[in-house]
């Protein structure tokens, strides 16, 4: 029932084609009989009449096409004159112009049909071919799952409409399996970092079960490590959290000035760079852009916070905002340990330390750069990232100014 609807588009195709050939016949054939009929109507034959009573020679039409072979039939007229004489050749000719148009019209109808139904199966044969791609493409979409995300259409032929189409969703579903990889990498290293302090608790926690004469000193120390799991969890939740509510893009904008999200996270920092030896080194000029207030201070809080975590002792760390050339940029600077510059780029993966996958380190769950670059893209802006020669990172993020 559906497909009597709705035609398949290479039917849909086959008439079109007919139909615009059917149409285009039945002017060809109204133009034809138009030029006949004006030929040998009165107005155009009378003249020539007149001509051949008077003299006996027919006179040439005035259109100049040659009279139609055939014979003609003979007339017979009663009484004399030259006015009978005519009367009788105009008869004549009105019974030819008469016998011609019936003749054109059905000969004319009879091509035009019989042309419409070859345009069709020629429309029909062409949409085939032609739309055979699609059904490759089709094909394709239709065996996709999420175990077998690396196949490719690979559609071979000249660089024409269907080609880019295959081309695009090639691309498409490349971009799916990268994504999908990265949903499985992220899900299993986020299983692993939860499990590891469940663990601890659960081994902490049993091994003070266990004990009936369990000292107060015993589960004093039970206790902070259970809280340090419990700490190094929550840690990890909201990393979770605030990459996933970037993701979900902007709800609400509004002016927020780069140095002073830079000036509250170095704030935070002063305290635990002053017992380190670190020396933060400010220059802060406005940089105003329009977004959200909570995500620009956890990317300029992650950022501060990374450079000082990942520092020697003693060091130093520069953060520094500008303006200009209608966009804003926050960057931030150490003097670390050396970062092996291939390694740059998968720090800002989720999860990824510099030291390796899933370290387990004390020191955060390796989401900080994932949530900055997450914040800056939500943003319209992009993170670039680059190793100093001595050691340390220079990391930038530029934003639009707002």
């Amino acid at each position: 029932m559906n497909a009597l609807i709705r035609p398949s588009i290479r039917t849909r195709l086959a008439l079109v084609s007919g139909g615009v050939f059917f149409a285009m016949g039945l002017c060809l054939m109204a133009i034809s009989y138009a030029i006949v009929d004006h030929s040998l109507g009165p107005e155009a034959t009378r003249g020539p009449i007149a001509a051949f009573v008077q003299t006996g020679v027919p006179a040439a039409p005035p259109d100049g096409l040659p009279p139609v072979g055939r014979r003609v039939q003979t007339v017979q007229v009663r009484g004399g004159g030259q006015a009978a004489t005519a009367i009788g050749l105009q008869g004549l000719i009105t019974d030819v112009r008469a016998r011609t148009l019936d003749s054109l019209v059905w000969t004319w109808a009879a091509l035009v049909g019989l042309m419409a139904v070859a345009a069709g199966a020629f429309g029909w044969l062409l949409s085939t071919r032609v739309l055979g791609p699609l059904r490759d493409i089709t094909g394709t979409a239709r065996r996709l799952s999420v175990a077998n995300l690396h196949e490719r259409i690979a559609l071979e032929g000249p660089r024409d409409e269907l080609k880019e189409l295959a081309d695009t969703f090639d691309g498409m579903l490349a971009r799916l399996d990268g994504a999908f990889a990265s949903q499985r990498r992220f899900v299993a290293n986020a299983s692993h970092e939860l499990r590891t302090p469940l663990a601890i608790m659960r081994a902490q926690v049993d091994v003070a079960l266990e004990d009936p004469d369990v000292s107060r000193a015993r589960l004093l120390a039970t206790s902070r490590v259970v809280r340090d799991a419990v700490d190094r969890c929550e840690r990890l939740l909201d990393g979770l959290l605030m990459l996933a509510r970037s993701d979900r893009g902007l709800e609400a904008a509004e002016p927020v000035d780069l140095a002073e999200s830079a000036a509250r996270a170095l704030a935070g920092v002063s305290a635990a760079a002053a017992e380190r030896g670190i020396e933060l080194r400010p220059a802060l000029s406005p940089a105003v852009v329009s977004g959200d207030r909570a995500l620009l201070d956890r990317l300029a809080a992650n950022l501060v916070e990374n450079a000082v975590s990942y520092n020697r002792s003693p060091g130093w760390v520069e953060v520094a905002t500008a303006n200009g050339g209608g966009s804003a940029t926050l960057q931030v600077v150490n003097c670390g340990a050396a970062v092996p510059p291939d390694r740059v780029a998968s720090l800002f993966e989720p999860f990824r330390r510099l030291s390796g996958d899933r370290t387990g380190s004390g020191r955060g769950a390796g989401l900080g750069l994932s949530i900055v670059r997450a914040v800056a893209r939500a943003h319209g802006g992009e993170v670039t990232a680059s190793a100093r020669p001595d050691g340390g990172l220079a990391v930038e993020v530029e934003l639009p100014a707002g």
